[in-house]
């Protein structure tokens, strides 16, 4: 006789005994009593949850080295313009956000795909005669990871996979993995500024590409593609039928689909959409210009000094914020990685550089460019330094491995 065991949740210390009866085909079948067990806790994380994992946080969290005591911390590892207060926020951004603020029109709940009034402010400023654009075709979000998480989970089912750069934004890997989307890793070519490699890139592809994720300009790299290489990804991605990922851009075959994701969260910021008109209109292009003329002169800065360092290979960028340094490990023998050799930097020099092992591309390292001049300037030659004293010719590498 096959065995059942029936629990009901009681009172007090135990739950209750059932005397369980059966009836099958008319014959009634007595199980005896069974005393059902103490209910217990049982509160575990989702398989979702399990899956999450983002690189950068994992490394730069168990990067357990303290600075120089004797140098002040300089940080070229985070990508937030505004920590040094060289580049500060619009005074006619500021204050389109207190008005709003002080208005109290925007304190509520409003659509989750964003005010129709917002919409039609970002398609107006958007909009062109080549690329039309009405307030239907916007979706706000809450910042661009929210946009990257809609637009996977909108494009991809658990299963299938997406094409993802590397060197390239840890997010992508972190939202899809989570999803149960499997990433594959195409390569950019330093020697090509970062350019794809098509072949690479086509041979990945299979009947489970959900999407091909474009990112342009790029984070690590600051690289920005040319007219005629992003026509040659667009071929690619033609011949292949496979949906490109750049940004927020998609096609009308997943609206619909966007609109329902849109709907599992309350939507973006009230007080920016509320004053969202009046920072894209009003803001001066002056304010623009200015940050990305500081920009372009901090790279050239970095870039020129960083070129200058034995064992160090900048590739020059041409946007975003970073730019990425290889690191001739073959120089620095007493190294295994990059992680190692940005640890030590830290300890010695007090420099934070992120280690690019957290981008899927290991033995290069990503500097921002947001910080001022004279940072740059004393991080350059700090690292310079820390570069003279561990660097090894190749006469002098082998001699070390034979030591080993």
């Amino acid at each position: 006789m096959d065995s059942y065991l029936i629990q009901v949740n009681g009172h007090g210390d135990h739950a209750p005994i059932l005397d369980v009866h059966l009836k099958t085909n008319g014959n009634s079948m007595s199980l005896g009593k069974v005393k059902g067990r103490k209910p217990r806790w049982a509160v575990r994380a989702s398989e979702m949850s399990k899956k999450t994992f983002n690189p950068v946080r994992a490394i730069v969290d168990s990067m357990k080295v303290e600075p120089n005591p004797k140098k002040a911390m300089i940080s070229l590892s985070l990508g937030d313009p505004t920590v040094f207060g060289n580049l500060p926020t619009n005074d006619e951004v500021t204050q389109a956000v207190k008005e709003v603020l002080d208005s109290g029109r925007y304190n509520g709940y409003a659509p989750s795909v964003g005010y129709q009034s917002c919409r039609e402010a970002v398609a107006a400023y958007y909009n062109c005669p080549e690329a039309p654009l009405e307030a239907q075709d916007v979706i706000l979000t809450s910042g661009c990871s929210q946009a990257i998480e809609l637009a996977l989970a909108v494009l991809a089912n658990p299963g299938q996979n997406i094409l993802v750069p590397r060197p390239g934004f840890s997010l992508y890997k972190t939202l899809a993995l989570s999803m149960g989307i499997e990433v594959k890793l195409y390569n950019l070519l330093p020697e090509k500024a970062w350019e794809i490699d098509l072949k690479h890139l086509e041979s990945l592809v299979d009947e489970k590409t959900a999407c091909l994720i474009v990112n342009n300009p790029s984070n690590p790299c600051g690289s920005v593609f040319s007219k005629s290489h992003l026509q040659k990804i667009l071929a690619v991605a033609s011949r292949q039928c496979v949906p490109i990922l750049a940004d927020e851009i998609y096609g009308d075959m997943i609206r619909d689909g966007l609109l329902r994701l849109s709907q599992r969260i309350l939507g973006p910021c009230t007080i920016v959409q509320g004053a969202l008109e009046r920072i894209l209109h009003r803001t001066p292009p002056e304010f623009y210009h200015n940050t990305l003329s500081i920009l372009k002169s901090n790279a050239d800065l970095c870039y020129a000094a960083l070129s200058a360092i034995p064992g160090l290979q900048p590739v020059r960028p041409a946007g975003a914020m970073y730019l990425m340094v290889e690191i001739e490990m073959e120089h620095f023998p007493e190294f295994e990685n990059d992680v190692e050799f940005t640890e030590r930097l830290i300890s010695e020099q007090s420099v934070f550089c992120l280690p690019a092992t957290c981008f899927e591309y290991p033995n290069f390292f990503r500097v921002v460019i947001t910080v001022p001049e004279e940072m740059i300037l004393e991080a350059c030659s700090r690292i310079q330094e820390f570069c003279e004293m561990h660097y090894q010719g190749a006469e002098g590498a082998q001699d070390l491995e034979c030591d080993k």
